[in-house]
């Protein structure tokens, strides 16, 4: 035990940690130069696509000094605030963390919320200046922020550099000498904590782990705690770049488990895992339950697909804890499901996993988020859906949700970012000069105004030089209305939105327009509506396609041909009356992207 080192990487999106990842399974000999390719631990094809880790991946590496052999276990975790559950996971289960930070970009938003997060935790932080190699880096400036952030001295950070390799030895060494060896005790009942699991369609449910205390064998009767189901433990091993099967671990090392789990819900991520014939007193505590913060309903394309997309939800809820669902159904879609999500990004890479996973195409609504309301009779009660929204008449109040935003930006783009907040309805606490041209910026900001385009027009008024990290803050009372969406009269309800009062119009507007664009025309008429209750603030009408049989009216009086026109005009008014309107799938995202 004397000789493992649990330790993951964490860093802002982009500071080059998956890149520095490479270097060190390259430089203990884990991987062949055969098998090594860009983000070597990233398996999934979108997270080599989109440049971003999306998932936490473990890995056992092999490392001689001194003569002494020493047993790293590294967890890579991603940078974006979406995935910031991933993180706290791998926290969890390690002693150490390197703090990667970019030795041209600085300190960003989510390198302080990490570094937060790991000093929680008690882990030995090695900070460590990525990027060196680049011409605009400025080592000097960088390292006194770091000096400043974790009170280290400057000799302490490492300067590397993931492409060239340079440093790459010092980090190993400095793992070895800061980071404290695992404690537990290796006779104690077993006692092993679940920080991740996949679904593996040969071999059911694999389970990641770490051990804290006791011992376990191949062929073992192990015991869930949380969930108190009993399995035999057929494989038990490490994780390499592949499953390395093993005979027995013990307290300190991190695995996998293989024991014939089939059904999803028998596996909890945060579990505690112990033997049956010698339990361990106490589960372990877990991470925090997951707190979504957007909320949008997927349903499928054909209604036939329901059970099917419920299987797939479950089986990427397995692999992604921080997924919430629950079924619901729509008047428009038809049975679909209610899902939780961290962020826009995370509501994105979901839908785009289950189309390449499980071949299943579906239709997201509107994102919005959970209000809280209160009725005049006293009953309070979560909307989490803006069909659940009460007659106003009804209501005493209706409170939304604030978050704190961190945003930290060049000095230049202060005034554009400052605009950008305020109009988005943001309260400015908050603004420390990091450096001379480096600004911290603290908001008070409705979180409904942030899901939805918030990021991109933070990085485009920005020119991509602020990074952006929020946390949830409280509940506060607002003027909210519920916008309905009509067509031809009927309310589509996947396209009503909780909104504030003083924006109704103008959103009402821009959709309407927007839905002009992207419904196909049909033979009659389209009446396009935005209600406020029975108040109606915006119209257009979808003008139909003139399809005039007019061919057998050939030479003779112009009446002839008028009689016809007329009778067709009249059948194309019945049309109207029971003619259904397609709504493309674009149409119901179209609300995201009303400014493109």
């Amino acid at each position: 035990m004397e000789n493992i080192r649990n330790f993951c990487i964490i860093a802002h999106i982009d500071h080059g940690k998956s890149t520095l990842a490479d270097r060190l399974l390259q430089v203990t000999g884990t991987i062949s130069e055969r098998q090594l390719q860009e983000q070597t631990l990233d398996d999934m094809d979108l997270e080599r696509e989109r440049g971003i880790t999306i998932k936490s991946h473990a890995i056992q590496m092999n490392y001689k000094k001194d003569g002494v052999n020493y047993v790293f276990n590294l967890i890579d975790t991603p940078g974006h605030v979406d995935f910031s559950y991933e993180v706290s996971r791998s926290i969890a289960a390690c002693e150490g963390a390197l703090l990667i930070v970019d030795a041209s970009q600085g300190i960003e938003a989510q390198t302080i919320s990490n570094l937060y997060l790991a000093i929680e935790h008690d882990l030995e932080i090695i900070p460590i200046l990525n990027k060196m190699d680049l011409p605009s880096a400025d080592p000097e400036m960088v390292t006194d922020q770091i000096v400043d952030l974790i009170g280290c001295d400057p000799e302490d950070v490492i300067p590397a550099s993931g492409k060239t390799g340079l440093g790459v030895e010092n980090i190993l060494d400095a793992i070895v000498a800061r980071v404290p060896a695992p404690k537990g005790d290796v006779e104690a009942p077993l006692q092993a904590m679940i920080f991740d699991s996949v679904f593996n369609s040969f071999r059911g449910i694999i389970a990641y782990y770490r051990i804290l205390n006791g011992k376990i064998k191949k062929g073992d009767r192990v015991k869930f705690m949380n969930t108190d189901r009993e399995y035999d433990a057929d494989e038990i091993g490490v994780l390499g770049l592949d499953l390395i099967p093993r005979k027995d671990l013990s307290a300190g090392d991190v695995g996998y488990i293989i024991s014939g789990i089939k059904n999803a819900k028998e596996v909890k991520v945060g579990d505690t895992l112990t033997l049956k014939s010698d339990p361990c007193s106490e589960a372990v505590k877990g991470f925090e339950d997951v707190k979504p913060m957007v909320f949008a309903g997927i349903y499928p394309v054909d209604t036939e697909d329901y059970e099917e997309l419920r299987y797939s939800m479950e089986k990427l809820q397995l692999n992604d804890a921080s997924l919430v669902f629950e079924p619901e159904s729509s008047a428009a879609l038809g049975f679909g499901f209610r899902c939780g999500f961290l962020g826009m990004l995370h509501m994105e890479i979901i839908q785009e996993r289950l189309e390449r996973e499980f071949n299943m195409t579906v239709i997201t609504t509107v994102p919005n988020v959970s209000y809280q309301a209160k009725n005049k009779d006293g009953a309070e009660y979560m909307i989490n859906n803006p069909s659940d929204m009460p007659d106003p008449s009804k209501l005493d109040w209706v409170k939304e949700p604030y978050i704190t935003a961190q945003i930290i930006t060049k000095s230049d783009y202060v005034g554009a970012v400052m605009t950008l907040c305020i109009e988005k309805r943001g309260i400015l606490k908050n603004q420390v000069y990091l450096t001379a041209d480096r600004v911290e910026l603290s908001f008070d900001m409705p979180l409904g105004e942030v899901v939805f385009d918030f990021y991109d027009k933070l990085k485009s008024v920005s020119r991509g030089y602020a990074s952006f990290d929020y946390f949830a803050a409280d509940y506060r009372e607002s003027s909210l209305v519920k916008l309905d969406i009509l067509l031809n009269g009927d309310q589509v309800d996947a396209l009503s939105a909780l909104i504030h009062r003083d924006h109704a119009y103008e959103l009402g507007k821009k959709i309407c327009l927007k839905l002009k664009e992207l419904i196909p025309r049909q033979q009659f008429m389209i009446a396009l509506q935005a209600a406020i209750g029975s108040k109606i603030v915006a119209r257009e009408t979808i003008r139909p396609v003139r399809k005039d049989v007019t061919a057998k009216c050939y030479g003779g009086d112009i009446t002839r041909k008028r009689k016809l026109l007329e009778k067709q005009k009249k059948g194309k008014k019945r049309m109207r009356q029971v003619g259904n309107v397609e709504v493309p799938q674009e149409a119901f995202l179209a609300v995201l992207k009303l400014d493109d």
